[in-house]
């Protein structure tokens, strides 16, 4: 039994020790099996994990009666690969608490090239976590993955429609998907456990709940309980776990297209020469590592392409502008998601404020946000770390520094009231401006031919 400590990400050093300490003291972590079943329409699963086989982790979902779904006909081998993969994902949140060496799958057996996979997906997405607790350790040694089953996973083969499935967080990015696409294609929205902001998005957009995939995933409590109790604990890739959340929707509704809302901005490493990214199963390296490993191992007609990744943060922020029946509703904070509130505190708001200051003006972000940002002094060191001015971004889903200068150099030359603001007194940076950001569309793509000639549609409107 790990004695209680509490972890610090400020003291990176003593979190390094528990890593040595819980990783020599915890021999492996299995991902034992899963279980499923149907009841009155509702999909059920529960996954089953061990660490060491002395703490028991039960982590579920359900996915709520639609009519668009056909469970029954999917094959039952077909969708316990499904649910297996997703249960690959979820296995990350709880072999963090204690790093063992080992992890032992039972379900399915894992190729080499698959092996080789998931654990870049692991390392990359939990390169923060490593980052924070000050753990240095190679790709080669931070885990080994063994699998304790001759099963091969059966590939999907049902025949999809035309339909798009369009994962909504209740942001500024998934409204933009959601106003482009809405009116041009059929589309389904998905939303991962809902809260009010991404409920009212999806309703503001026009969807019933009958119209809408949703999904409530559940932690296990254990784990819980193990983090207060001093184990490790930090970010984890959950964009990779909605990406297979998305593919079995998606398969259980016939949509053939999965649009996410990831930005070209969003490949931009956290920590300046690094790969370090919190954003890392938001980029555009992941997207096409997922797309091969689905083509190769799950189906090769399914499509899972992020709708906006040509564009960057400020051509977002602009075409959200128009949204204004959204104004009330979206919420971008992480701190403030319990509440559907905007917190006024964190790096994501002053961002997403920043970021819609060119397009919208500085009395009405004062409505949305409940305040003025730029008049709270507290908010400096976090300005500071979005344009550069820091060496490391803050830890969050946030534009680049170059985008951040440029908006910033827009207020400095628009707006007369910046006396005791957080940026009276700053220079302007590098001469980036905003109609630069304007004219772009990144070739890094992988949008299907009608959706890239919406997009450009909209961008010349």
């Amino acid at each position: 039994m790990y004695v209680k400590q509490n972890i610090n990400i400020l003291n990176p050093q003593l979190n390094e020790s528990k890593f040595v300490f819980l990783r020599g003291n915890y021999n492996f972590f299995c991902f034992h099996s899963y279980k499923y079943k149907l009841e009155s329409g509702k999909l059920i699963v529960t996954f089953s994990f061990s660490l060491d086989d002395k703490y028991f982790f039960y982590p579920a979902f359900e996915i709520p009666e639609r009519d668009f779904y056909c469970w029954k006909k999917i094959p039952e081998n077909q969708l316990e690969t499904l649910i297996f993969h997703i249960g690959m994902v979820e296995l990350v949140s709880y072999w963090k608490l204690a790093c063992p060496k080992k992890v032992i799958i039972c379900p399915f057996k894992l190729d080499e090239n698959q092996i080789k996979w998931w654990k870049k997906l692991y390392y990359n997405g939990l390169g923060e976590f490593f980052y924070l607790n000050g753990i240095s350790i190679s790709i080669d040694d931070f885990m080994q993955i063994e699998s304790q089953s001759d099963r091969i996973c059966s590939k999907v083969s049902i025949e999809l429609n035309e339909s798009t499935i369009v994962p909504v967080g209740g942001g500024k990015d998934s409204v933009v998907s959601l106003e482009l696409l809405k009116n041009k294609i059929p589309i389904i929205p998905l939303i991962v456990n809902p809260r009010g902001a991404s409920t009212e998005c999806v309703e503001t957009a026009g969807f019933g709940e009958s119209q809408t995939a949703i999904i409530y995933r559940s932690l296990d409590s254990t784990m819980l309980k193990l983090n207060n109790e001093g184990f490790l604990n930090g970010h984890t890739p959950f964009s990779a776990l909605l990406a297979f959340f998305s593919i079995l929707t998606s398969f259980g509704s016939r949509c053939k297209y999965i649009a996410l809302s990831n930005e070209s901005s969003a490949n931009e490493s956290t920590v300046p020469g690094t790969e370090i990214n919190h954003q890392y199963s938001k980029s555009i390296e992941f997207e096409k590592d997922f797309r091969d490993y689905v083509r190769e191992y799950i189906n090769s007609d399914i499509q899972y392409f992020s709708f906006l990744r040509p564009l960057n943060e400020l051509q977002i922020a602009k075409l959200f502008s128009r949204a204004t029946d959204y104004y009330t509703v979206f919420k971008s904070c992480n701190a403030g998601s319990k509440t559907d509130s905007w917190c006024g505190k964190c790096p994501k708001c002053l961002f997403t404020w920043i970021a819609m200051s060119p397009f919208i003006p500085r009395q009405k972000l004062n409505y949305i946000f409940g305040k003025d940002l730029l008049k709270d002094r507290k908010l400096l060191p976090l300005l500071q770390q979005l344009d550069g001015t820091s060496e490391v971004k803050p830890f969050e889903c946030v534009g680049t520094v170059n985008e951040v200068r440029a908006c910033l150099n827009f207020i400095l030359k628009q707006d007369k009231e910046l006396d005791n603001t957080i940026v009276e007194g700053l220079s302007r940076k590098d001469d980036v401006t905003v109609d630069e950001f304007l004219n772009q569309f990144d070739i890094h793509h992988f949008l299907p031919e009608q959706f890239e000639s919406i997009l450009k549609d909209c961008l010349n409107d």
